[in-house]
C-alpha cells in the first residue's frame, strides 16, 4: 500500500466517527508498505498489510472468503477479460469502461473506484485525477489489479471449453499512470476514508449488489466533496434478495417509497440531496452501455448497465 494514502484513512470500524488509523510498518520499498498493520488507536482494531495489499474489509472473514465465489481463479480471469478485452483487440470486447471513462471531465483532486474489481476504471482515473483508489471486498480482484499497477502487464488464461485454455497478455497503455492508482480490499458500505476526501466516485455495477443500497450512496455522499465534486453510477438493477432484503432495494418494486424503476429513484434522491445525500446533486440525461463478462470461449452474458453522471 502506497503511503500517500495514509491521509486518507480512517477506521470503518468507528463510523460514523473518523480516527484516523496509524502505519505499524515492518517492511517497505519505495513509499510501498509491504508489510505490517494498521491501527486505530481509538478501538485498537488492526488491519494488516499482506504483501502490499492493505485489508480494510472487517466483514470479511476466511470462512466467507472461502465461500466467495470472487475469490476463484477462474472468475479472476473472466474480470480481467471484462475490464481489458478491447486493448486486447478481441472482437467481441466490451466498450463499457472507455464509455464510463469518456462521461468525466478531467479534473484534479482523488478519485474513488467502489466495487473497482480488477481495476479497469481506477487506472482510466489516474489520467483524470491526481490519484485514484479503487476497492473491492475481493482480495484476489484487488490482489490482480496491484499486480497490473506494479508490472504493467500480465499472462491472463482464458478457458475455451472444458479443460482447455488458452493465454493471452493484458498490458496497460502508456498514459495510465501506476504512480497514480492505489488498491485496497475495502467495504463500500463502510468505507475506511475520511469525509469530502474524493472529487470523484464512481460506482459501476455496484449498487445491486450490496446489502443496503441506501447506506452505499451515504457513504459515497459522506466521501464526496460538498462541491466541485462527480458522481457516477452504472447499475443493470437486477435486484436480488440474495444480495438484500425486499425492503432495502432502491428499484423494483410495485410499492413503498421506492417503486418504479431504480435509476429513476437513485437519480430523484442526488436531485433532492436530502439529509444524508446532501448538498444536492445535478443530475445528467441517463444512459446506457452493453457490458459483458465471459465465462469461455463459446458463453458470454451480455448485460445493459444504466448510467447517471452528477455533479455538484
Amino acid at each position: 500500500m502506497k503511503k500517500q494514502l495514509l491521509e486518507l484513512l480512517v477506521c470503518p470500524s468507528c463510523l460514523p466517527r473518523e480516527h484516523s488509523l496509524v502505519a505499524d510498518i515492518i517492511q517497505q520499498q519505495e513509499g510501498d508498505i509491504q508489510t505490517g498493520a494498521l491501527k486505530c488507536p481509538h478501538c485498537s482494531t488492526l488491519f494488516p498489510i499482506v504483501d502490499g495489499v492493505a485489508l480494510l474489509d472487517l466483514q470479511t472473514t476466511n470462512s466467507q472468503r472461502a465461500a466467495n465465489k470472487y475469490e476463484t481463479d477462474e472468475v479472476v480471469s473472466s474480470y480481467l477479460w471484462s475490464h481489458f478485452s478491447d486493448l486486447l483487440d478481441d472482437e467481441l470486447a466490451s466498450q463499457a469502461y472507455a464509455t464510463w471513462a469518456g462521461l468525466i471531465p478531467a479534473r484534479g483532486g482523488v478519485a474513488l473506484d467502489a466495487g473497482g474489481a480488477v481495476g479497469r476504471f481506477t487506472f482510466e482515473m489516474s489520467t483524470k485525477c491526481d490519484f485514484a483508489v479503487g476497492i473491492d471486498t475481493s482480495q484476489a480482484f484487488i490482489r490482480a489489479a496491484r499486480q497490473l499497477m506494479q508490472q504493467r502487464s500480465m499472462v491472463v488464461p482464458l478457458k475455451d471449453e472444458g479443460l482447455l485454455n488458452r493465454e493471452t497478455v493484458i498490458r496497460l497503455p502508456d498514459d495510465w499512470r501506476s504512480d497514480r492508482v492505489e488498491f485496497v480490499v475495502a467495504n463500500a458500505l463502510a468505507l475506511p476514508f475520511r469525509r469530502n476526501a474524493f472529487t470523484l466516485f464512481s460506482s459501476l455495477n455496484l449498487v445491486d449488489k450490496v446489502p443496503s443500497p441506501m447506506t452505499h450512496l451515504e457513504e459515497m455522499n459522506r466521501v464526496t466533496r460538498d462541491q466541485d465534486a462527480q458522481f457516477l453510477l452504472s447499475d443493470p438493477f437486477s435486484w436480488s434478495t440474495e444480495a438484500a432484503p425486499v425492503e432495502a432495494w432502491l428499484g423494483g418494486k410495485t410499492e413503498g417509497p421506492f417503486a418504479g424503476n431504480g435509476l429513476a429513484n437513485i437519480a430523484a434522491l442526488l436531485s433532492e440531496g436530502k439529509d444524508t445525500l446532501a448538498p444536492a446533486w445535478q443530475v445528467e440525461t441517463p444512459g446506457h452501455v452493453w457490458w459483458k463478462i465471459r465465462t469461455h470461449s463459446n458463453h458470454y452474458e451480455l448485460i445493459r448497465s444504466c448510467y447517471i453522471h452528477a455533479r455538484r
